[in-house]
């Protein structure tokens, strides 16, 4: 053994890692490529010493030992530099002579994680591949339907609305005692979800927004975008984009300085303001942009020091209950912008999601409710949080949705349901399950940054590194060196794209139901599924 390389008790090998690299010598020009992409610098170029015993001819001269030197490419294996599979390496080599490679086996690094006594945090995902919404069949067609609900020409709109639809009677009596109605808005049902301005890059965050605009001013598509934590540029505050903008607040108020600032020079009003309780893939536990993404522009909006993590308290600090935060954080907010603006809370799923949903059905000011199932991803959970805590989406939204119909409510508060929808890549197929189980539109996160930005990472636990900043396409990254391979215009591009044929795919699973004038809410008999417990839990049809 070497005595520059010690084992340790945290020493590895290539083999005991997730990942591994397949170098091919003879392809090799040592351009050096692929240790300059890697994000996290799990290959260098290193010298090799290769010894070939050198038999001789004759019996009586003692064979010797030949050595030669050659160039090539080490994969380390410290558990903090461990290959991610993210495949840049692949992707920049011009000669098709290096590539990740699945471990065979079960790796050992997940006992390694826990350098310096903290627990492994991952971005992204779950790495859970099943599905509950991609069993559910739609079972349910329309024999007698109106041509124009043919599944072929789809001459309808798809729209929902978001905010507090009061009954007539009451609605009326409302406006003659107060003189106010409850705000309402008619959205695309398909909402790009929180995804604050420091989590993601600058460039991406633009693309999205431009790619939203277009939509709705082009195509004639209200679709929405949500901030996220974190506020958002100034110059989107004061322009005319902001009404297909949904304001986030969370615990932390990140960047909510910026706002309250720039409320007198505000052209639109906001689209909604969403208040955040909790995220799907972290339950109880606040937000975390790491010090890495917290750069001179994300600190200045933030109204923080540049190169500080910066945490959210795990729940908003003024309010004690959820009774409280209705009465105190939801009124303040409405009267932030005069009653206009529908404003909602956003909360994980979970035993208790039914308590907030009943006290909100006795608030006229709370415009809906937004639930993040387990599979919701964030930028920085832990490991413990995002494989072990939440509430799986489809049986909350189930249970919020009959509740509502029990108190006669069912078509007066809008549920908004995320986490993991599309995750497998059936996004119109699990959005239509969960608005016919009850929900009236959809949150999405990590299919539109797949489907627009190419995002490597998977349920497999390949790449995930949104948390560090060092994204290699640059989706999640605040050095410019990165982000700037991302264009902001293809990413607008893909948006528009995705949503162009979202629209298609959905339209494809409504128009046999011989529905074109409203959404398909909580209509569980055109849904069944061939398990018998999730049936009865769904209180859907069991086919076999």
């Amino acid at each position: 053994m070497s005595p520059n390389r010690p084992i340790t008790p945290s020493t590895l090998s290539p083999k005991d890692l997730p990942w591994q690299i397949d170098w091919n010598k003879s392809k090799c020009t040592l351009c050096g490529q692929c240790t300059t992409v890697c994000p996290v610098k799990a290959i260098e170029l290193g010298v090799f010493r290769k010894r070939k015993v050198k038999t001789p001819i004759g019996l009586m001269t003692p064979p010797e030992n030949e050595y030669s030197i050659f160039y090539g490419i080490r994969q380390k294996t410290d558990p903090a530099f461990s290959c991610i599979g993210c495949g840049m390496c692949s992707m920049v080599c011009p000669n098709g002579a290096i590539m990740p490679r699945r471990n065979d086996e079960k790796d050992k690094l997940c006992f390694h994680k826990n350098a310096g006594g903290k627990p492994r945090t991952r971005g992204g995902r779950r790495n859970d591949n099943d599905s509950l919404l991609d069993r559910i069949k739609f079972i349910r067609i329309s024999m007698l339907t109106d041509p124009a609900l043919d599944a072929g020409r789809h001459e309808f709109d798809l729209r929902t609305l978001l905010g507090r639809v009061l009954p007539p009677e009451e609605g009326l009596k409302t406006f003659r005692e107060q003189g106010w109605a409850p705000p309402v808005r008619e959205i695309y049902p398909l909402i790009i979800g929180g995804m604050s301005f420091g989590a993601l890059s600058p460039n991406m965050w633009e693309g999205l927004q431009m790619g939203v605009a277009y939509l709705n001013e082009e195509m004639g598509m209200p679709v929405r975008i949500c901030t996220g934590e974190g506020g958002c540029p100034p110059r989107l505050l004061r322009s005319r984009f902001l009404k297909y903008v949904i304001l986030q607040v969370a615990s932390g108020y990140f960047g909510w300085d910026e706002i309250i600032h720039a409320l007198p020079h505000m052209k639109e009003d906001p689209c909604a303001i969403e208040i955040k309780y909790g995220q799907g893939a972290k339950p109880g536990d606040g937000g975390l942009l790491m010090w890495h993404k917290v750069n001179k522009l994300i600190a200045a909006i933030r109204g923080v020091p540049a190169g500080v993590s910066l945490p959210s308290p795990p729940t908003h600090q003024t309010q004690y209950s959820i009774e409280e935060s209705v009465a105190k954080m939801i009124q303040s907010m409405s009267m932030a912008w005069g009653f206009r603006v529908p404003v909602y809370p956003k909360i994980s799923a979970s035993s208790t999601s039914l308590a907030v949903l009943n006290n909100l059905t006795r608030n006229p000011y709370a415009s809906g409710l937004a639930i993040d199932g387990e599979d919701g991803g964030t930028g920085a959970a832990y490991n413990v949080s995002m494989n072990h805590m939440g509430h799986p989406i489809a049986s909350n939204i189930r249970d919020a949705y009959l509740n509502l119909a029990r108190l006669g409510k069912q078509n007066e508060i809008p549920i908004f349901a995320g986490g993991g929808v599309g995750k497998n890549g059936n996004l119109a197929a699990n959005a239509a399950a969960l608005i016919m189980l009850g929900a009236s539109g959809i949150q999405i996160g990590k299919y539109i940054m797949q489907a627009a930005a190419g995002c490597l990472g998977s349920e497999s636990d390949r790449c995930n590194v949104c948390n560090i900043g060092v994204c290699p396409k640059g989706i999640t990254s605040q050095d410019p060196r990165i982000y700037r391979r991302l264009d902001p215009e293809k990413v607008a591009e893909r948006v528009v794209e995705t949503y162009l044929s979202f629209d298609t795919e959905l339209k494809k699973i409504i128009a046999p139901l011989g529905r074109s004038t409203s959404l398909p809410i909580g209509m569980s008999d055109a849904l069944g599924i061939n398990d018998k417990a999730a049936a009865d839990r769904l209180s859907i049809k069991y086919v076999v």
